[in-house]
């Protein structure tokens, strides 16, 4: 019975690790493949994103990006009156593909 219970516990503590790790490793991931994309020519810096899109958001306040390499968009955070909205855009192209509201 011991060895069961110390077997539960053990996955138990395995799948809380993966849990909260996941996260941080996808965006890792997510932060090479960016890079490696960029290297290679696929997709643009994400300087130039920034470049592109913040003057089109004047009035809010600019807190960062993150990229999804399987969608290969960078999505761009800002905030204004307590309200955030989201941009997310190709990384390919530059073009806007949305904007939360």
């Amino acid at each position: 019975m011991k060895p069961i219970v110390s077997a539960c516990l053990s996955a138990v503590a395995l799948l809380a690790l993966v849990a909260t790790g996941a996260p941080a490793i996808a965006q890792r991931t997510d932060q090479g493949a960016a890079r490696k994309e960029m290297r290679a020519g696929n997709i643009m810096r994400s300087r130039d994103i920034e470049a592109r899109i913040l003057p089109q958001m004047r009035g809010y306040e600019y807190l960062g990006f993150s990229y999804d390499s399987t969608a290969l968009a960078y999505r761009l955070k800002f905030i204004r009156d307590g309200h955030v909205v989201f941009v997310d855009v190709d990384a390919r192209t530059g073009r806007v593909l949305n904007r939360s509201r």
